[in-house]
């Protein structure tokens, strides 16, 4: 089994680790319960470091070696890469953590995904800001597919309810620019749009040292506040900034053991990252033991995948505008770290807010 997966800068390395824990976790699980036939499963890293390019020449090396199929990649402008090389080399790849729409162009036969579709996450956070009176928003924006993309949706959920979203480049000016465009615009929000940890960070630090905007709601829908290097480089400052968790507000027996297991993995708490990695690994693994190591058996299974994963029963259907099979949905919540306990998480939005 191959696996793709941000472990340098520029990927996001702590989603990387977290993600890696996760499928390694599987494996072992998988390993210790007799393998797939009596054998093993085995994993061929190979780190993308953000990189589309590297994700392409992986997929081509993993399908040379033999691999049965390729899992992981977090970043969307990668893993859509690594999508588009595997549906042409007839190599299926179970993606577990991008959510950006379309991962290919056409609809694909041989590319399935766990992670929910971007509009679908997305649009549950513009619910979330625009049910707590969020009728003006800024978004800081760095040139990408999936921030544009992400941009859009948020712009057509607005504009439907009367509200507007204002864009402001990351490389515009100094911070403090930046500080009085927001007080000018009369913003109630400020998006961060942007790379982790930086110019997240020094983002969120100018904002919270100007007293002009100390009622402003800082939010990060990519999710950066859920990785333990959030809270190490901000403190109190990276609390109360709502992102999106796919996680549900409480996992059942399953999740609940695999969180504790990613737990003493980790040394830290597992973000959702790790359990999409988790999923990734259970799901492939009941494929080969119910249709074969084939690869056209694994991406023929796509439709008739029924597994248990630790935050639900998982399933891939079609579904308009993502190309590809997609479980819908993982759970969506919208979250934050508690002001009063940065290790703590608390639901803002979504079952169980309030």
């Amino acid at each position: 089994m191959g696996v793709l997966v941000p472990l340098t800068r520029p990927g996001w390395v702590d989603a990387g680790r977290q993600l890696l824990a996760g499928i390694e976790l599987g494996v072992r699980e998988v390993n210790d319960a007799g393998g797939v036939g009596g054998r093993p499963l085995e994993l061929v890293v190979r780190d993308t470091a953000a990189d589309p390019e590297r994700a392409v020449a992986a997929v081509e090396e993993l399908a040379g070696l033999g691999a049965a199929a390729v899992v992981g990649e977090y970043h969307s402008v990668v893993a859509r890469a690594a999508a588009e090389r595997a549906e042409a080399l007839g190599m299926p790849f179970l993606c577990s953590s991008a959510v950006l729409d379309a991962l290919t162009e056409q609809p694909a036969q041989w590319v399935a995904r766990i992670a929910p579709a971007q509009s679908h996450g997305w649009r549950t956070y513009a619910d979330f800001l625009l049910g707590a009176g969020h009728r003006r928003v800024a978004v800081v924006v760095q040139p990408s597919v999936y921030w544009a993309s992400g941009t859009r949706i948020l712009r057509e959920c607005f504009a439907a309810r009367g509200g507007d979203v204002v864009e402001v480049g990351v490389g515009e000016g100094s911070a403090g620019e930046l500080c009085d465009r927001l007080v000018e615009e009369g913003s109630t929000a400020l998006l961060l749009l942007v790379g982790y940890p930086e110019p997240a960070a020094a983002v969120v630090r100018a904002v919270r040292g100007d007293r002009r905007l100390g009622e402003i709601l800082i939010g990060a829908p990519a999710g950066q506040p859920e990785f333990a290097g959030w809270a190490g480089a901000l403190g109190e400052d990276g609390a109360g900034v709502p992102f999106l968790r796919y996680l549900p507000e409480r996992l059942g027996p399953l999740g609940e053991r695999v969180g504790k297991e990613l737990r003493e993995r980790l040394g830290e708490e597992p973000s959702f990252v790790a359990f999409e990695g988790w999923d990734s690994v259970t799901v492939l693994a009941e494929v080969f033991r119910s249709y074969g190591t084939d690869r056209a058996a694994v991406a023929g299974a796509w439709p008739r995948v029924h597994v248990e994963g630790s935050r639900g029963p998982i399933r891939f259907s079609r579904t308009p505008g993502t190309g590809v099979w997609q479980w819908v949905w993982a759970p969506v919540r919208v979250a934050d770290r508690d002001p009063a306990d940065l290790g703590r998480f608390r639901i803002r939005y979504g079952e169980g807010a309030g």
